[in-house]
């Protein structure tokens, strides 16, 4: 029997090649190059167009309208996609084994089947056991339809045939396509089954929901295209050991990404936190040294995030560790309150850490991030009731920061008194109950902290 031919497909883009070598020839990564079976060319016929017509149009002619949502149920997950899903769109959520990817979707259907037509589509489990799941979750699952399948094919078959409103397919990873010859899991398979199944969505109107699995960096696995044909991708963050869950969008061209849902996971499945700021700010019976309340902007929500830092002298070569914040920032940041605020950490260790385990990816933490290792290296506690917030320039300037309003709004909402913040975010209009403190530069604001004192 003759050998199959196999070809190396890169995990990352897709792209293929004759042979293996170290960099893909298509996105240039180091070793993501695997042998996999060379695929048949598919028949054309399969191809079919995603929109009704194919003639040409005036862009000012086409009558665009605005589609109604359909909400989950799920306050928290409807924030993540930007107000519920869309008809026809399709969603990719990702996340850590076992963190609760499929609970919340089984709990978004059963809310659903209330008044619109589901379908769970399970490739990884039984349905027994998603069945034994909704009775430990006490949902109502007595509209809700199940289908235990990975065979592409069928799936699409029953989707036309049943014209379900809301499909959740669990996961890609586990779907084939008879059309191919390479494995479940595959580059070409998942590739294939995706822009199948994204297919049918554009062109039935039906809501597809597919599962994605990660790699052990925490992206999600198969080739990066798969992220490029959806509409939506979620990524679920959080530590497993932790009994909080935080649903983040990365990608939504139907609202705003980096939109944040913040979930607690409880024996009936997960709850939405009415007020996220308490999870991130640290309950301490009395002001503690290194601590520093900051206002982070997530999409349109602000949250306070306590910033954490310990700086100890060091024995041997000086560690620098961020957990929840860019290590490369924090090295820059230490330059700038050396060289502009005269504040020396060469010889000291320097540990930050974002309470709760949120992360932070916004420079708008830099003066927070400043403030609290000051006050850790002189063990004095800044003043109480203290919110913070700027970006910090190399040259030492404090930049402002998007959303400062709302930011100061959401601070004094929850008892705040005083904020040290960039001078261009200064508030027109003043806050009730907040003093503001405006610096342009990094030695101001050291200064003036230390008049608050």
């Amino acid at each position: 029997m003759a050998k199959a031919k196999t070809i190396y497909s890169c995990t990352e883009c897709g792209a293929t090649s004759p042979k293996w070598q170290g960099q893909c020839p298509g996105c240039n990564d180091w070793n993501t190059l695997v042998e996999t079976v060379a695929e048949k060319p598919v028949s054309n016929s399969r191809f079919e167009s995603l929109a009704p017509t194919a003639r040409l149009q005036n862009l000012s002619q086409i009558e665009a309208r605005e589609t109604e949502r359909i909400p989950t149920g799920i306050g928290e997950f409807d924030r993540a996609l930007g107000g519920g899903l869309v008809p026809g769109g399709v969603v990719l959520i990702g996340g850590d084994p076992g963190i609760g990817k499929s609970t919340l979707l089984l709990q978004a259907l059963s809310h659903l089947a209330a008044e619109h037509k589901v379908l769970y589509v399970s490739g990884e489990e039984s349905g027994e056991q998603v069945a034994l799941r909704a009775r430990r979750l006490a949902l109502d699952t007595r509209e809700l339809c199940l289908m235990a399948e990975i065979n592409l094919e069928r799936i699409l078959a029953t989707l036309q045939a049943e014209r379900p409103q809301v499909a959740v397919i669990d996961s890609i990873q586990t779907l084939w396509s008879d059309q191919l010859s390479s494995a479940p899991g595959s580059v070409a398979q998942v590739r294939e089954c995706a822009a199948q199944l994204t297919r049918l969505a554009k062109q039935s109107g039906i809501t597809v929901i597919l599962v994605g699995h990660v790699t052990k960096e925490g992206a999600l696995a198969g080739p990066r295209v798969l992220e490029h044909i959806v509409d939506t991708v979620l990524y679920f963050e959080g530590d497993t050991h932790s009994s909080f869950r935080l649903v983040r969008a990365f990608k939504n061209r139907f609202g705003a990404v980096n939109e944040l849902g913040v979930f607690a996971m409880t024996e009936t499945g997960l709850k939405g936190v009415s007020n996220p700021s308490a999870l991130f700010l640290s309950q301490h019976g009395q002001d503690v040294p290194g601590s520093c309340v900051m206002v982070t902007q997530e999409g349109t929500r602000p949250l306070l995030v306590e910033i954490q830092a310990l700086v100890d002298a060091s024995h041997g070569n000086p560690r620098r560790l961020t957990v929840g914040l860019d290590a490369q920032r924090l090295a820059m940041l230490l330059a700038v309150l050396h060289r502009h605020a005269g504040i020396v950490c060469f010889d000291q260790d320097v540990f930050v850490n974002a309470v709760g385990g949120v992360k932070i990816t916004e420079p708008a933490a830099d003066l927070a991030v400043l403030l609290s290792i000051s006050s850790s290296l002189k063990n004095k506690p800044l003043p109480s009731k203290l919110i913070v917030f700027g970006e910090v320039g190399l040259a030492g300037e404090i930049r402002p920061a998007p959303r400062g309003q709302e930011r100061l709004k959401e601070a004094a909402k929850l008892g705040f008194t005083r904020a040290l913040i960039p001078e261009a975010n200064r508030p027109k209009q003043p806050i009730p109950g907040m003093q503001v403190i405006a610096v342009k530069r990094v030695e101001e604001a050291v200064d003036r902290v230390r008049e608050l004192d």
